[in-house]
């Protein structure tokens, strides 16, 4: 299989990464709509849009600012350095910015219902058909893993066997879906509480995944990406310390 990928539409040549990219954005919102009207919504209309402006613009800011880190000689020999930013982008960045940005919105607009809960799944759906689009620009991103010598290793592009880690990851994803699926569905969760188990579970995995991701290294042989979950999961500490919280009660 050659790398990167490219679709063909008529006379124009498109990488099948900037065409998954947009329709996962695109099909995940879709689905998010869906939800809202078949589940209803805690938030009322406005303050619901200011969420999505908040997740939206605090996104965009922490994908590309945590991105351009990745890889600091990079970005401190780049003659663009705005462009350089602007280029780069990673998921746990945008979605510890998305976080920050409609918390922030929330509190301005004094917003105390939990809104996170309504996009868990169409963002692990968007997800899902982002890294579709990954893997298929192979060594040519940064979302390729490190040489191997497991039978599962594959050549994404230099001849060299190595873990292909955004196939990893949409494995990860639907058994995250499935899991969620089965706790929501076994106990009456808080609002908010599918919403955080995401957030744990996707960054757990990336801190374990990235160390078999090459990448510049910080202190401790963590890159970026992985003090960025570490900083994620301190905030969410006190569920993972005691789950229970995170479990309606029921009173007789």
């Amino acid at each position: 299989m050659p790398f990167p990928v490219y679709i063909h539409l008529f006379s124009v040549q498109l990488p099948l990464h900037a065409v998954t990219e947009t329709l996962g954005m695109f099909i995940g919102f879709r689905y998010f709509l869906y939800l809202r009207k078949q589940r209803g919504d805690q938030v009322n209309q406005p303050n619901r849009l200011w969420a999505i402006i908040g997740a939206i613009f605090g996104a965009l800011f922490g994908s590309r600012l945590l991105g351009a880190l990745e890889n600091p000689p990079g970005l401190l020999q780049t003659g663009n350095i705005l462009l350089y930013i602007y280029q780069s982008k990673t998921i746990v960045g945008g979605l510890l910015g998305g976080l920050i940005g409609v918390e922030l919105v929330k509190k301005i607009i004094d917003e105390r219902q939990s809104t996170g809960d309504l996009f868990v799944y169409p963002l692990i759906l968007a997800m899902i058909i982002g890294r579709i689009g990954c893997f298929s620009m192979g060594i040519y991103e940064e979302t390729y893993g490190i040489p191997t010598s497991l039978p599962w290793g594959m050549k994404l592009g230099d001849g060299i066997y190595r873990h292909p880690v955004s196939l990893y990851e949409i494995v990860f994803l639907l058994v995250l879906w499935a899991f969620l699926l089965m706790i929501t569905r076994r106990y009456t969760l808080v609002s908010g509480a599918t919403f955080k188990l995401f957030m744990i579970g996707y960054l757990l995995f990336r801190l374990l995944l990235d160390f078999i991701k090459p990448g510049y290294r910080y202190a401790f042989g963590l890159g970026s990406i992985q003090l960025a979950c570490l900083a994620g999961l301190l905030y969410y500490l006190p569920s993972i310390v005691f789950p229970s919280r995170l479990i309606q009660k029921q009173y007789a």
